[in-house]
C-alpha cells in the first residue's frame, strides 16, 4: 500500500445563507477547501479535506493548506498508507506544526485503510454506536430576533442542538440568547458561542445576566486562563474549543476542571488519527465531545460523520453536517442530514465518491 501519487483541488463552497458571521465582525461568504486524493501502488484511492474557517478564526488559512502541502508530499511517496502512526510522524519531522496542513492526508489514508480492510471507518475508528448521531445547527450571528426565527427555522427541519454565535456587545447578546431560548421545547440545547470575543467583564456580565436561562457557555474568552476565570463565575455547563487543540491542553482543562464538554475538530488535531487519540481520552476521562471540524464539504462531513458514529453515545454531545450549510456538493453517497440527524456510511473507508470530473485542474499533482 504504498503512497504513489498526491493530488490536490481548490474548492469554492459558497453558503446557502449568503454568509457566516461570527465574533469580532468576521464573516465568511465562500469557504475555500482543499480536496486531497491520495494513490497507493495496489490500486486504492483515498480523499481528504481540509477548509479552514477563514484566516482569522485558528491558526491557520486555505493559501497555507496547499503551500504546506507542497512541502509535505513529495516526501510521503513510497510510504505505507495504511501506517497511520508511521505516517504522521514522517509528516511531523518533514514539517513542524501546521496540524491542519497533515489533515487531509491522514483522513485520505484512513479511507484507504478502510477500503483495504473492506470495513467503514467508524468500524475501524472504534466501532458503530447508535444508529444515526443528532446535529447542531450553528446560527450565524445576526440581530437577536433574526437568530430566534433561524433557530425556529431549523427547529422544525428537526434540529435539536443549537449553537448561537455571540462574542459581541454584551448587551446585543444576552438579548440574542434571551430570544433563542423563548423558542426552544424541553429536551432541545442551546450552547451561546463568543469564539473568544468577549473581554473577561463582558463574559462575567452576559452569564450573570442569563442565570436563569438553560444554556452552554462555548469559549468566551481568548485564552485559556480567562477562560477559567469565567468557569468559576458561573455554573452554566462550559465548553472550550479554540483552548483545546492537542493532548497538553486537553489534560489541563480537566485538572483544572475547565469544561463539561470539548469540541474535538479534526483539522485542529492534524487528522482523524490524533483526533481519535483526543476523542478516546475524552471518554475515559469522562468529557463530552462535540465531533466536527473547522469547515469543509462532503469529505469532511463524512469523516466527523465516521468519527461521531464511533464515539460511545453518552459521550457524543452532538456534531455537525457542514456539507447542508454549502451550495456545491462534489461527491456521491456523501452523507445527508435527515431531521437534525445524520449517519455514518456502511461502505468501506469513507463510503462517498468525488466526483473528478466536477474538480477542474489540480492545484498540485505529486507523482
Amino acid at each position: 500500500m504504498k503512497i504513489t501519487r498526491i493530488t490536490a483541488w481548490q474548492l469554492d463552497l459558497p453558503l446557502h445563507e449568503g454568509s457566516y458571521n461570527w465574533s469580532g465582525g468576521k464573516s465568511v461568504q465562500v469557504f475555500d477547501s482543499t480536496l486531497v486524493r491520495i494513490e497507493v501502488d495496489e490500486g486504492l484511492v483515498g480523499w481528504g479535506e481540509v477548509c479552514p474557517l477563514g484566516s482569522a478564526y485558528l491558526p491557520s488559512y486555505a493559501a497555507g493548506v496547499r503551500a504546506g502541502l507542497s512541502e509535505i508530499a513529495p516526501d510521503m511517496l513510497g510510504l505505507e498508507a495504511t501506517e497511520l502512526g508511521r505516517l504522521n510522524r514522517h509528516m511531523d519531522a518533514c514539517l513542524k506544526g501546521h496540524p491542519y496542513v497533515k489533515s487531509a492526508l491522514d483522513m485520505a489514508c484512513w479511507d484507504i485503510l478502510g477500503k483495504a480492510a473492506g470495513m467503514p471507518c467508524c468500524e475501524l475508528l472504534g466501532g458503530r454506536y447508535g444508529e444515526d448521531i443528532v446535529l447542531y445547527r450553528a446560527i450565524s450571528q445576526e440581530a437577536p430576533e433574526a437568530m430566534a426565527a433561524r433557530v425556529a427555522e431549523y427547529r422544525a427541519e428537526g434540529y435539536r442542538r443549537f449553537q448561537l454565535k455571540v462574542g459581541g456587545d454584551p448587551d446585543e447578546d444576552i438579548a440574542r440568547i434571551r430570544s433563542a431560548a423563548e423558542v426552544l421545547k424541553p429536551g432541545d440545547k442551546l450552547i451561546a458561542d463568543a469564539n473568544t470575543g468577549w473581554l473577561m467583564h463582558e463574559a462575567a456580565r452576559v452569564v450573570r445576566a442569563v442565570r436563569d436561562v438553560d444554556v452552554y457557555i462555548e469559549q468566551p474568552c481568548l485564552s485559556y486562563e480567562e477562560c477559567l476565570s469565567i468557569r468559576q463565575r458561573t455554573d452554566h455547563p462550559f465548553v472550550l474549543d479554540e483552548s483545546i487543540d492537542g493532548l497538553d491542553p486537553l489534560l489541563r482543562g480537566h485538572a483544572d476542571h475547565g469544561m463539561d464538554v470539548v469540541n474535538i475538530k479534526i483539522s485542529k488535531f492534524g487528522g482523524l488519527t490524533r483526533a481519535k487519540q483526543a476523542r478516546d481520552l475524552c471518554v475515559e476521562l469522562g468529557i463530552a465531545m462535540t465531533i466536527e471540524d473547522a469547515w469543509g464539504g462532503d469529505v469532511v462531513t463524512a469523516a466527523i460523520a465516521h468519527l461521531a458514529h464511533s464515539t460511545p453515545e453518552e459521550f457524543r454531545f452532538t456534531a455537525t453536517d457542514f456539507n447542508s450549510y454549502v451550495t456545491r456538493n462534489y461527491a456521491d453517497n456523501a452523507p445527508q442530514r435527515d431531521g437534525g440527524r445524520m449517519a455514518a456510511s456502511t461502505a468501506p473507508g469513507l463510503g462517498l465518491e468525488p466526483r473528478e470530473a466536477e474538480l477542474g485542474a489540480p492545484c498540485l499533482d505529486v507523482h
